[in-house]
Parts: C-alpha cells; sequence; structure tokens
C-alpha cells in the first residue's frame, strides 16, 4: 500500500444479487425514459434541482482527482437572449454550408434546424467548461489530466441526476463555442464543452422516431 493519508473504504451495503439485479435493471429502466427535448415550457424549475444535479455530477471520478470542470448556470432572460443570437449565428452558417452533406443527411431524421428558441424559453442553460488547468484548491493552477473523459463523466452524472428529478433535458454544442466564455464570465483558459438545456417539456412536445432507435447490449457490449 502506498503511503498516503486515507481512511477505511465506506463499503456498500451488502444486498442478495437478486436486489442487486433489479436496482440495476431499475436504475436502467429509468435511463431510457430519458429522452432529448427540442420544446420547452417556461415553467420554472427550483434552482435547488440544479443545484443538487451540479453537486452530484461534482461527484464524478476525474484525473488525479482535480475535477476539471465547471458549470456556469443561466437563469437571466437577457443572457439566455445572448446565448440564443450567437449559438443561431453559428447554427445559420452550419445548415447553409459550413456542415457537410452526410452530417445534414445523418441529422435529416431528427429534424433538426437553425432554430434554437429551447435556449430562451427553457428556465436553465448549464454551460459546461473543461479546465486545462486548476486543482482540488482555490486558486491553484496545475496541469489536470484526462480533462475531457473527466468533464465527460461529470455530464453524464448530471444529465442522469436531472432524469431522475423529471427535467427534461437536451445538449446543445454550437459550433464555435468561445462566445460562451463572454456570456459567462469565464477565463479563455477554459474550454466550454457544450449547453444542457434544462426544464420542463412543452405540453405537445413530441420526439422523433429515430431518436428511439438505441443500439441493444449484443451491439454496444463484448464478453472475452
Amino acid at each position: 500500500m502506498l503511503d498516503h493519508p486515507a481512511q477505511p473504504w465506506p463499503g456498500l451495503p451488502a444486498l442478495p444479487d437478486e436486489t442487486r439485479i433489479a436496482q440495476a435493471q431499475a436504475f436502467r429502466d429509468d435511463l431510457r425514459q430519458r429522452r432529448t427535448c427540442r420544446y420547452f415550457a417556461d415553467t420554472p424549475v427550483p434552482r435547488a434541482v440544479i443545484e443538487a444535479a451540479i453537486e452530484a455530477a461534482g461527484t464524478a471520478p476525474s484525473g488525479a482527482n482535480h475535477q476539471p470542470w465547471h458549470f456556469a448556470v443561466i437563469g437571466s432572460p437577457d443572457l439566455k437572449a445572448q446565448v440564443r443570437a450567437a449559438a443561431e449565428d453559428e447554427e445559420h452558417a452550419f445548415y447553409a454550408g459550413k456542415a457537410s452533406a452526410e452530417w445534414l443527411d445523418a441529422l435529416a431524421p431528427l429534424g433538426t434546424d437553425a432554430d434554437k428558441s429551447y435556449l430562451e424559453i427553457a428556465p436553465w442553460l448549464i454551460v459546461v467548461f473543461a479546465q486545462r488547468r486548476g486543482g482540488i484548491e482555490p486558486g491553484d493552477d496545475k496541469q489536470n489530466y484526462y480533462v475531457n473523459e473527466s468533464v465527460g463523466i461529470a455530464t453524464g452524472f448530471l444529465l442522469a441526476a436531472l432524469n431522475a428529478a423529471n427535467i427534461a433535458t437536451l445538449t446543445h454544442t454550437p459550433n464555435p463555442m468561445r462566445f460562451l466564455n463572454r456570456v459567462c464570465a469565464r477565463p479563455d483558459s477554459e474550454k466550454p464543452m457544450m449547453i444542457v438545456v434544462a426544464g420542463h417539456a412543452a405540453p405537445d412536445a413530441t420526439v422523433p422516431l429515430h431518436a428511439l432507435r438505441k443500439k441493444p447490449l449484443g451491439q454496444i457490449s463484448s464478453w472475452l
């Protein structure tokens, strides 16, 4: 064993295998109900829900435990309007020729376009930033490790936590995204990774049938 400060492994409750299987399957079934939502209501969502989801994201594993993420939460109507305007500028360019024909063909079954009105309608936008440098202590300026992997895991935790609270979500990745540093007053050393739109689905929201297709276990796993 390495010589470092430590405490005993906290352990997990002993459960019969049947209970473990049931709990894993129940969690799977809950996440199977998660759908990307592109039609939001302006119904408020308590800030405490978002705070708890971000705290859940903050428990994710990370390289050297540096936790190289920052979640900038936008609720201001003015700032949401700024995000929408900048994102739609990029999206119009994307659909007008920036994207390849193959990319547009891949998106066609989802019915996406340059209209990103949900960026203003949904009560919360959570902008996920990756930090190249930082550390665990405030003011640290150390090299961070496995940044993209760590931030990706944390964002997955965030989405799962919001789903557990019955909050609809959408991940949006305008390209380029550097305008988000300005809007969110984040340093240039941080890289915006995505916007997680969070709120309640509109009463008439729909989901493309193409989005319901998920690869089965045999296609996404191998057992060696």
